[in-house]
């Protein structure tokens, strides 16, 4: 018999954040999240999302044992600003068994009728930062920090329940060549003199910082259109640049400004943490810490987390510079390999600069949804 228990204690906060450490134990290719991010993000006292978000996370056991996890989420923003009524449901994991995954799912599912609801969707988070869309396709690759992995079970579970596709993010695994394509080079330098346009140029994450908020205001104009988006609020960027900055590595940044100095477009990617995450185990000590200290500063691999561009300056090629620049960086730090953010798929745009590189599908991850 599976029973499910709202987690209302610490205890089971604790057990919900690690209970996928359990389920995946000596898995190869699952990157655990860090256990202390996964408790500032649920708590809310501490995640500013919860000023327009409520929430739910529930436990399943069978025979006293967890055997899965789920959160319901309504991001009452987000359903104002697309005139829908969802409920979102994330962090769900589950051992290989139809009773468990149902017992999740239509817990869910009812706290969203219950709360007047009509529809529901997810894999997603409280915002479009937080980790979104189940593994459809990439099983056997190593995936990056910032994405989801499950078993390939899940979205049989998932489609058996009623559930049905709703959009998909695909990522891209880059070759760095040897040197910078001309042709990016040249469009690069045409299209800074045409919109007097410039690379910031900086030495330390200090001085990144002073350009942040900036960043995500483009970031709030670029991908106001994508799914499941909404802007995010001046606290919600606080946040995100009080989690973030100070870890980055300015080399691999680049801010493009225009004459007023406001950035008009951004490119962001981290020397890849997915070795040392998954050697940290999701525990920053007592040795998990110099693990991602080490691979910040050696390494051959960078992931590409966030791209954007203003909408004035859409289709006139800006992300030429900010990948000239980013690209010479990661030839000169030694970087073989480069994992591209994740793109819709039907963002074609997204895709158009990986044209100039060797490259190839890496994972496919999906949005499913159902009416209630």
């Amino acid at each position: 018999m599976i029973e499910i228990q709202e987690v209302q204690t610490k205890k089971q906060l604790s057990d919900f954040i690690k209970f996928p450490d359990v389920l995946y134990s000596g898995d190869m290719f699952r990157v655990p999240q860090l256990h202390v991010y996964e408790k500032t993000i649920l708590q809310a006292e501490k995640n500013p999302a919860f000023e327009f978000c409520k929430a739910k996370y529930w436990l399943a056991y069978s025979d006293k044992k967890i055997v899965g996890r789920i959160a319901g989420i309504i991001n009452e923003k987000a359903n104002e600003v697309l005139n829908e009524k969802i409920t979102r449901f994330g962090w769900i994991d589950f051992v290989d068994n139809t009773n468990v995954s149902a017992a999740l799912i239509t817990t869910v599912e009812q706290w969203g009728k219950l709360n007047g609801m009509q529809k529901i969707q997810g894999p997603m988070g409280f915002t479009d930062m937080d980790l979104e869309g189940m593994l459809v396709d990439g099983f056997d690759e190593v995936g990056t920090q910032a994405v989801i992995y499950n078993y390939p079970y899940y979205p049989k579970h998932l489609e058996n329940l009623g559930y049905e596709k709703d959009a998909d993010w695909i990522q891209f695994e880059i070759k760095v060549p040897d040197k910078v394509p001309e042709k990016i080079k040249r469009i690069s330098e045409i299209v800074q003199k045409k919109y007097n346009l410039r690379p910031l140029k900086v030495k330390n994450a200090k001085h990144l910082i002073t350009y942040a908020a900036k960043m995500f205001q483009t970031l709030n104009e670029s991908f106001v259109d994508l799914y499941g988006f909404v802007p995010l609020t001046d606290k919600q960027i606080d946040f995100y640049i009080s989690q973030y900055f100070s870890m980055i590595n300015p080399k691999f940044v680049s801010f493009i400004l225009d004459k007023d100095d406001d950035v008009v477009g951004f490119g962001i990617s981290f020397a890849s943490l997915s070795s040392a995450m998954i050697k940290a185990k999701g525990k920053l000590f007592p040795t998990g810490f110099i693990h991602l200290l080490k691979s910040m500063y050696k390494n051959d691999k960078v992931d590409m987390l966030l791209q954007g561009v203003k909408p004035k300056y859409k289709n006139k090629g800006i992300p030429a510079i900010f990948f000239s620049e980013m690209m010479q960086a990661y030839i000169d730090s030694g970087i073989k390999t480069a994992i591209s953010s994740h793109a819709l798929e039907n963002n074609q745009s997204a895709f158009l600069m990986f044209d100039d590189f060797e490259y190839r599908q890496h994972l496919r991850r999906r949005s499913y949804a159902k009416q209630l």
